[in-house]
């Protein structure tokens, strides 16, 4: 077996719950999101007993807690409450402009892309 040696900041690399990219901001409630969704908040979620969960921080980063079944992690809790389906069924990101996109043709001749 070959041993293969770890590099400074590849063993934890956080996710937006929303979109699944990397983590590079943290929201009001403390939760690591993308720049996007820096403004969203995770509402509403429910443990598997049917209570609410609280929104902790702690040492190892946020979890969650249940009143009736005590501490849940992050990534167990966002999977019972299948918080990407949601981001995704409500339309449009948050952040993201309403304009529709235009397409553009360049050609090899044109001085504005190509100096």
């Amino acid at each position: 077996m070959m041993h293969i040696p770890k590099k400074y900041g590849h063993s934890r690399i956080d996710r937006c719950p929303f979109c699944e990219r990397q983590a590079t901001a943290v929201n009001k409630q403390g939760i690591p999101v993308c720049i996007s969704h820096r403004e969203s908040e995770l509402k509403g979620l429910r443990c598997v007993c049917g209570e609410s969960l609280d929104v902790m921080n702690g040492r190892y980063g946020a979890y969650f807690s249940c009143v009736r079944c005590g501490n849940m992690s992050f990534r167990k809790a966002l999977e019972i409450n299948d918080v990407r389906n949601k981001a995704a069924k409500s339309g449009k990101a948050p952040g993201r402009p309403d304009k529709e996109r235009k397409e553009i043709t360049v050609r090899s001749d044109d001085p504005r892309y190509f100096p």
